[in-house]
């Protein structure tokens, strides 16, 4: 509970509990709060034990400690029953990533050595729907804008 306490910090706890409490209180005081300490470890214990009674018999090397999703996460990746280390290992991020990057490349090049008539349809087009017969959709062309004056209904009851 108290790992990372050192010299120091222990020293300091004793001198301000004797200036806080006086020294003729001090050890009474020290009792009672290692007496509650204990009662809250063994009322702990205790709740913990009636749960792993109640959960029944297949559950009886269950810690509590597991409901940690760090301690669940680190022990399912340690747990090799999935084959989680071979898909894993099996994605390699920057080969699909130079993948893709090698597609749009080859894409912008395409559409790049497409014939004037071909392009001029694709820009006539819409940007949401694709050129017709290419099945692909520019999106080199903005959005066209709505027009200042065509404002959505108002609609006072909704607001």
């Amino acid at each position: 509970m108290f790992n990372d306490i050192g010299l120091p910090e222990l020293a300091t706890l004793i001198v301000l509990g004797v200036l806080v409490f006086g020294p003729d209180k001090l050890p009474k005081v020290i009792q009672d709060v290692v007496r509650t300490i204990r009662k809250i470890r063994e009322f702990s214990e205790s709740a913990k034990q009636d749960i792993r009674q109640e959960l029944g018999p297949e559950f009886k090397d269950f810690e509590f400690e597991d409901l940690n999703p760090k301690t669940f996460i680190r022990k399912q990746l340690d747990n090799d029953d999935l084959g989680l280390k071979e898909i894993r290992n099996g994605f390699d991020l920057k080969k699909e990533m130079a993948e893709v990057t090698d597609a749009v490349r080859s894409y912008d090049s395409d559409s790049a050595s497409a014939s004037p008539s071909s392009s001029s349809s694709v820009a006539s087009s819409s940007p949401a729907s694709p050129a017709p017969g290419s099945g692909r959709v520019d999106m080199t062309k903005k959005p066209e804008s709505p027009e200042r004056d065509e404002r959505p209904p108002f609609d006072a009851d909704a607001t």
